[in-house]
């Protein structure tokens, strides 16, 4: 199978968010590759991280499906770098998240393009950042999503072939919190404890949780001080929040301002730092009955499931476009060296989207 040897090309290739040497090279297997199926690409170009590429088939009237990919992995060089496989699995930095997606997408078109049929209103857009949050693309991803009707997102499938029919929204925030210092032996009584405060915000925040909703809230880090015999003139909390409804998100940023600016400590002041990073993918009424279009189109059921991690499957669906994720092969072990795809599940997802490609461009919709 040809298309593993391409795999072993692009995952023995560090492409670590921060290499833009090694994603760009990464970017120009996939330009080369992608081009000679038709394509033509837009690169959005990046001084201090990957470019971002955007492929555009032939298009005409009709509705346009979005492919979409990251081709940055985890580990720096020399960290997670090697790449075998055994006759059940390929092991390698990227195998399942996501060069092994990117793989699949491409090997779908590759059968379209061998056997003369259409590749029209079918794009693909490649970021270079999604591993460190997609800081910079998700601009990018939100404008260029209005071009769409549909999103297909290549992340790793579920170990039963799954797609992900939804995702929790997740924002990162800091609060900086300001005391006064003085000495605790001496002048106690006029000093002013940033970390008293910050153990008082730290309960507060915390106790937004709500599991039965799926909202958590987790402070994942907290600084402050100066030492022992010093009250705390500063601290300063990291904080992460995931949701899955825009309700919980509303609740949470109501509270969280509340929080921050209310001094439980009289005499300390906070400053809020950080916001949504990536909006909720919403499980909806209208996300099954597409999922059960695309069965009915493919004849392959299609079992789903929500996660809580993130990707930009996020940042489209919250644009309003009609997104499924998971399209990938499984695998396991992302974001460690331990990282694994199942060989078979290439196979089986190539032929998935292949129906499903062909028949989008045909009839440029998703309609049985």
């Amino acid at each position: 199978m040809d298309y593993f040897d391409d795999l072993r090309t692009v995952c023995t290739i560090n492409s670590y968010t921060k290499n833009k040497t090694g994603v760009d090279q990464v970017g120009r297997r996939f330009d080369t590759w992608l081009t000679e199926l038709g394509f033509t690409l837009t690169c959005h170009t990046r001084e201090l991280i990957g470019d971002h590429r955007h492929y555009r088939s032939p298009c005409t009237e009709g509705k346009k499906l979005l492919l979409l990919g990251h081709l940055d992995t985890v580990f720096p060089e020399g960290k997670f770098e090697s790449y075998h496989e055994d006759d059940t699995w390929v092991y390698g930095p990227g195998v399942c998240d996501m060069k092994g997606g990117n793989i699949v997408l491409l090997e779908a078109l590759r059968r379209l393009h061998a056997a003369n049929r259409p590749i029209r209103n079918i794009d693909i857009l490649f970021v270079s950042d999604e591993e460190t949050g997609s800081d910079d693309s998700k601009y990018l991803t939100r404008e260029l999503a209005k071009e769409y009707d549909y999103c297909l997102v290549y992340e790793a499938a579920g170990k039963h072939g799954e797609v992900v029919v939804g995702r929790k929204g997740v924002g990162t925030f800091t609060v900086d919190i300001t005391g006064i210092a003085k000495h605790a032996g001496n002048f106690y009584a006029e000093g002013v404890d940033a970390n008293l405060e910050a153990a008082y915000k730290l309960q507060k925040l915390v106790a937004l949780t709500d599991l039965e909703k799926g909202t958590t809230v987790n402070v994942g880090k907290i600084e402050g001080g100066i030492g022992a015999n010093t009250i705390s003139p500063h601290a300063h909390l990291l904080f992460e929040i995931r949701y899955k409804t825009a309700q919980e998100r509303d609740r949470l940023l109501t509270a969280i301002d509340t929080i921050v600016h209310t001094a439980y400590v009289p005499g300390t002041s906070a400053k809020l730092g950080g916001g949504i990073q990536r909006d909720v993918m919403a499980h909806t009424a209208a996300t099954d009955t597409f999922v059960r279009t695309l069965e009915a189109i493919s004849g392959t059921a299609l079992p789903t499931e929500e996660r809580g991690g993130v990707s930009d499957a996020n940042i489209v669906s919250a644009a309003g476009v009609m997104t499924l994720d998971g399209f990938g092969p499984f695998g396991d072990g992302d974001h460690t060296v331990h990282e694994r795809a199942l060989k078979s599940s290439f196979e089986a997802r190539i032929t998935l989207s292949e129906t499903l490609f062909t028949h989008f461009s045909t009839h440029l919709d998703f309609k049985e």
